[in-house]
């Protein structure tokens, strides 16, 4: 692709898709929006769309489709527009997703064929494990399909329950539903309250960050109020991490509690501009979202003047398109910001410089869910519960062998073996083999930690992550070196090849365990795990992100924990 435009030009619906979707801007930032009307315009990203859009943002060809290029969601060469995604990852693939391929090949063809009306392509995490194998159709003009968020969260709707506790109560496409069931109860009391003790009783609470780093949440909301405006607020809900599910299903079945917990943490710190980043692959809370902040913009919860206040602030809601590494919260920013999702060294730090060059608040979905019963319950309630280090609730996605897979929430500290009888255990006539926590960049653990108490001390004590809330249950009829191949691939797939020890060392990483799948000599054998080691330690201390830094967390862990590839060991 060359720097210069060549003169292609966009056929008449993708020019007023993509002029529509730019609504006269012309700021880098409003590229993936414009990539996305131009793809469910014609089922790709065509030369002509491509350069229109260059030619509105003032954006070099080469650097367009850079950006185009990155996405797996989005297309550079035709294809139809009705596609279905096949998740692939670990408890899809388990589950047969190569059973759905079949299906699929057979009635509309080969993967990516774009001779009919239809195609499908594989696809990593579609975040509906607890739904394997999953499929994800996207069709021109066709209606989004949304699911009962409560029929995926048994405990939805019962008492006690401080995040899914309006679940199915709630009707998330009505704002009358949600205010009749105490919404915006907490942003009155926040103007009552004023900025620095909503600060004050968020850092009291001892919230963390429930999207995997467990930053506390106060320490990060007072250093972005203590810099100079403008300052940005973005709601990160790209979660990606194979395992994990939650956010996708509170922004489906509540999604007016997360605009008002963006309103309140808005007024907090000083923002006036957010953005909900939603993964691609999740159209549904998508359309529910937006729905939601266009209803409150109506009704004057959003915009100028907030409920006759002197705070204005708005949500804009953006589209991922099919990048794990998204995730990542600078690679996040870059994406919002018109550039490939690569990740920013750090430092400097979002807190100074993130979204366009300011300070910005990034928290995820679970996270922002929190500062609501923070607010209305108060700090010391909130952390009555959990335990002395991790205080407060916490969800988490319970997929694979497990008889009710979901997502459920219970207090930080409660062992994971009572966790796992909550969704009735493994199937009847199986035995517990091994649970994978946090997900693909999480560890494995055995039958031994069902004692755990599932707390960041207690994790961290063990060995192990909470991470995103990801915990996936083997039983005994699964092969977890078959497990940790699809790991690894799922690495190697989504380095973003920013920084050599990720880009080179996913690579690695896949080539010696396919190597010791074959290996029958002891010496060899040795050397090779050796290596493999060594590679792990290479990607934690010398990539750019937390992708590589993790790349190797769960295959190094299941080796060790099961003795796997290795003479005598568990097969």
């Amino acid at each position: 692709m060359d720097l210069r435009l060549s003169g292609a030009v966009p056929s008449p619906a993708e020019r007023e898709a993509i002029d529509t979707a730019l609504g006269g801007g012309t700021t880098r930032d409003l590229l993936l929006p414009a990539l996305h009307a131009a793809q469910e315009t014609a089922g790709w990203v065509s030369r002509g769309a491509l350069e229109h859009i260059c030619m509105k943002l003032d954006i070099p060809p080469a650097e367009a489709y850079g950006v185009a290029s990155f996405y797996m969601m989005l297309s550079l060469t035709p294809r139809p527009a009705d596609i279905t995604y096949v998740c692939e990852d670990v408890v899809c693939r388990l589950a047969g997703a190569g059973e759905r391929c079949a299906e699929l090949t057979s009635r509309l063809g080969p993967e990516n064929s774009s001779s009919g009306p239809a195609t499908w392509k594989r696809f990593p995490c579609l975040g509906q494990c607890d739904r394997a194998p999953a499929v994800l159709r996207i069709a021109k003009d066709a209606p989004v399909a949304r699911t009962l968020p409560a029929e995926r969260a048994p405990q939805a709707g019962g008492p006690g329950l401080r995040l899914l506790g309006r679940m199915g109560r709630v009707d998330p496409s009505s704002l009358d539903s949600y205010k009749r069931a105490g919404g915006y109860a907490a942003l009155a009391k926040a103007f009552t309250m004023g900025a620095e003790a909503i600060i004050k009783e968020i850092t009291t609470s001892g919230l963390s960050g429930r999207g995997g780093a467990a930053f506390p949440t106060g320490r990060k909301w007072e250093a972005v109020a203590r810099e100079p405006a403008p300052r940005y607020l973005v709601c990160n809900a790209d979660e990606s991490e194979p395992g994990t599910f939650k956010d996708g299903l509170l922004m489906e079945g509540d999604p007016f509690a997360l605009v008002e917990a963006m309103t309140i943490a808005a007024f907090a710190t000083g923002c006036e501009r957010g953005y909900v980043y939603i993964r691609g692959e999740y159209p549904a809370a998508s359309a529910v979202m937006q729905d939601a902040i266009d209803q409150a913009r109506a009704a004057g919860l959003l915009g100028s003047g907030i409920q006759g206040s002197r705070f204005s602030f708005d949500i804009e809601l953006r589209r991922g398109a099919g990048a794990y590494i998204c995730g990542e919260e600078t690679a996040l920013f870059n994406s919002i910001e018109g550039k490939r999702g690569e990740p920013r060294n750090k430092p400097p730090f979002p807190t100074t410089h993130g979204l366009f060059g300011r300070p910005t608040l990034i928290n995820n979905v679970e996270t922002l869910f929190n500062v609501l019963p923070i607010l209305t319950l108060g700090a010391k309630a909130f952390a009555s519960f959990g335990s002395r280090g991790s205080p407060g609730t916490r969800l988490f996605c319970l997929s694979g062998d497990v008889a009710r897979p979901g997502v459920y929430e219970v207090p930080l500290g409660t062992t994971l073996g009572k966790l796992l009888g909550m969704a009735g255990g493994v199937a009847q006539g199986a035995r517990l083999q091994a649970i994978l926590l946090g997900g693909a960049a999480g560890t494995f653990v055995g039958p031994e930690a069902l004692e755990m108490p599932l707390s960041l001390e207690d994790a961290r004590a063990a060995g192990a992550t909470l991470g995103s809330g990801a915990v996936i249950v083997f039983d005994d009829r699964a092969d977890l070196e078959r497990i940790v191949r699809i790991i690894s691939e799922f690495f190697k797939h989504e380095s973003c090849g920013q920084c050599v020890p990720c880009r080179v060392g996913t690579v690695r990483q896949d080539e010696s365990l396919s190597r010791l799948a074959t290996i029958l000599e002891d010496g060899p054998r040795a050397r090779e795990l050796t290596l493999l080691s060594e590679v792990g330690q290479v990607m934690r201390d010398a990539s750019i992100c937390g992708l590589g830094q993790t790349a190797s967390s769960a295959v190094l862990s299941a080796i060790t924990r099961f003795n796997l590839f290795q003479k005598g060991g568990l097969r």
